[in-house]
C-alpha cells in the first residue's frame, strides 16, 4: 500500500526480497554503481580512487570473502552452530578446484574449464561436509568449536603433505585463471585474466577480475537471502533461538543442522577456489586457523545472522588494513612536512626511526611499537569485544539505528 509500505496483507508480499520501492531502488543503484566502478574516471562526481587496479583488487577481495562470509553466516549466524573449521573447507575447495582445473604436469591436474571447476570446489566440500558432519553437529557450543577446531589442524597437516596436489610449503603452485572456456579450446571464450576492450572501454584485468567477483557475489547473496525465507532457512533460526523447542515442534534438528553444515561447506569452498586463483599462488599454510578466526570476526563486526551484516563487514574487515595503512603514511608525511600540532600529535604516534618510539611502528624492520599488521589485528580484537558489548548486531544493527531514527525524525518514537 501507497501509505503504509510496512502494512502487508499476504505472507507472500511479508516475505519479498525487496518488499518496499525504496529498497529495490536503492538496490539497484548501489549495484549500478558498484558496475561502473571500473570507468569512475569517466563519470562525474564519482571517487576516481575506486577505478585503479590497486583498489580492483580490494574490491574483488572484499567479494571473494563476501561469499566466504555467507557461509558461515549461514552454519553461525542464522543455524546458530559455531564452527571454526571455516579454513578447512576453503582450502579443500581450493585445491579441488586445482585438480580440476590446473593443466596436468609434475602435480595432479586436469585442466577443465572454469564452469567445471569452480562448481565442483562447491560440491565436493559440500559432500566432505555432510559426511564429517554427523560428528560435528552431534555437540554443542564450545564442543562444537573445538570439533571443527580440529579440521583446521587436520587440513594444516594435510596440505602440507599432499605435495603432488598442493605443491608443498614455502612453494605452492599455480592455481587456474579466470577463463571461460567450452571445453580445452586455446582461445577461451571470455578471458578474464587479460586487459581488454569491453563495451567500448578499455577494462583491466583487475576490473574484469572484479566484475567477475561481483556478479558471483551477487548470485551467492540471492541464494542465501531465499535460503533464509524457505522452510529449512526458519528451520535454521528455531535450531538457533531454541533447539530444545523446535525439536519439540517437530524440526528434525540432526538433518538441518547437517544440511546447515552443507551448505557452508559449499559456499567456503567456492571461496577458497575462486581467492586461490585470485591471488594466482598460494602456499599450505594460507588455510591456517587465523583465516577461520578471520571469518567470525567478520561476521561478529558486521551482524551474526543478517546478509547483510555478512557483506557489510566483510568490507569492513578487508578494507580496514588499507585505511590504516594508508593513514599512517598520510600521518608519516604529516611529520616530514611541517611543525605544530597536528605534527606533534603524529610524531606521538608513529615511529620514523629506531630512536622514535610510537605506538605504530612504519619502519621496514623491527622497530618500537606496533607494525601496521598487528596493530590490525589489536583494532578487530578490541571491535569484536566492543560490538560483542555495546552492539551485538554489529554494523548491521548501527545501521537499524540510523534508518530508525530518520524514519522517526523529528519524532523520538
Amino acid at each position: 500500500m501507497r501509505s503504509r509500505p510496512h502494512l502487508h496483507t499476504s505472507y507472500s508480499a511479508d516475505q519479498a526480497l525487496m518488499p518496499t520501492a525504496t529498497k529495490k531502488v536503492a538496490l539497484a543503484t548501489f549495484l549500478i554503481l558498484a558496475a561502473l566502478a571500473p570507468i569512475a574516471s569517466s563519470i562525474p562526481f564519482y571517487p576516481d580512487f575506486l577505478g585503479n587496479n590497486d583498489w580492483m583488487k580490494l574490491l574483488s577481495h572484499v567479494a571473494i570473502f563476501g561469499i566466504g562470509a555467507l557461509g558461515i553466516n549461514l552454519l553461525t549466524g542464522v543455524a546458530g552452530q559455531v564452527s571454526l573449521g571455516h579454513a578447512f573447507f576453503m582450502g579443500l575447495g581450493a585445491y579441488v578446484g586445482v585438480v580440476f582445473g590446473a593443466p596436468s604436469g609434475d602435480l595432479w591436474g586436469w585442466g577443465l574449464p572454469m564452469w567445471i571447476w569452480l562448481p565442483m570446489a562447491g560440491i565436493i566440500p559440500a559432500a566432505i561436509g555432510l559426511l564429517v558432519g554427523p560428528a560435528a553437529v552431534r555437540v554443542r557450543g564450545l564442543y562444537l568449536a573445538f570439533a571443527t577446531l580440529g579440521l583446521v589442524f587436520i587440513g594444516e597437516w594435510a596440505w602440507r603433505n599432499l605435495k603432488f596436489i598442493t605443491g608443498g610449503s614455502f612453494a605452492g603452485r599455480r592455481f587456474p585463471e579466470f577463463q571461460l572456456r567450452m571445453w580445452k579450446e586455446e582461445e577461451p571464450l571470455v578471458d578474464f585474466a587479460s586487459d581488454g576492450v569491453w563495451l567500448g572501454f578499455e577494462i583491466s584485468e583487475e576490473a574484469k577480475v572484479y566484475l567477475l567477483m561481483l556478479g558471483l557475489l551477487v548470485v551467492a547473496t540471492v541464494l542465501a537471502k531465499n535460503l533464509q525465507r524457505t522452510r529449512a532457512g526458519r528451520a535454521f533460526q528455531a535450531i538457533r533461538d531454541r533447539d530444545i523447542a523446535a525439536e519439540i515442534m517437530g524440526v528434525n534438528e540432526f538433518k538441518y543442522k547437517l544440511m546447515a553444515f552443507g551448505i557452508s561447506s559449499a559456499y567456503a569452498g567456492v571461496a577458497g577456489a575462486l581467492f586461490a586463483s585470485f591471488v594466482g599462488r598460494q602456499i599450505p599454510e594460507t588455510w591456517d586457523l587465523f583465516l577461520s578466526v578471520e571469518f567470525i570476526a567478520i561476521i561478529l563486526i558486521g551482524g551474526a545472522g543478517t546478509v547483510s551484516g555478512a557483506l557489510m563487514g566483510s568490507a569492513f574487515v578487508i578494507l580496514l588494513p588499507r585505511l590504516v595503512q594508508d593513514f599512517t603514511e598520510w600521518l608519516s608525511n604529516v611529520i616530514a612536512d611541517g611543525e605544530g600540532l597536528l605534527a606533534s600529535v603524529a610524531d606521538a604516534v608513529i615511529s620514523v626511526s629506531p630512536d622514535d618510539f610510537g605506538v605504530v611502528n612504519i619502519l621496514p624492520g623491527a622497530g618500537p611499537g606496533l607494525s601496521v599488521f598487528q596493530l590490525n589485528q589489536v583494532l578487530f580484537g578490541l571491535l569484536v569485544i566492543l560490538f560483542m558489548i555495546f552492539e551485538p548486531l554489529g554494523l548491521y544493527g548501527i545501521w537499524l539505528r540510523i534508518r530508525n531514527y530518520w524514519k522517526g525524525w523529528p519524532f523520538t518514537y
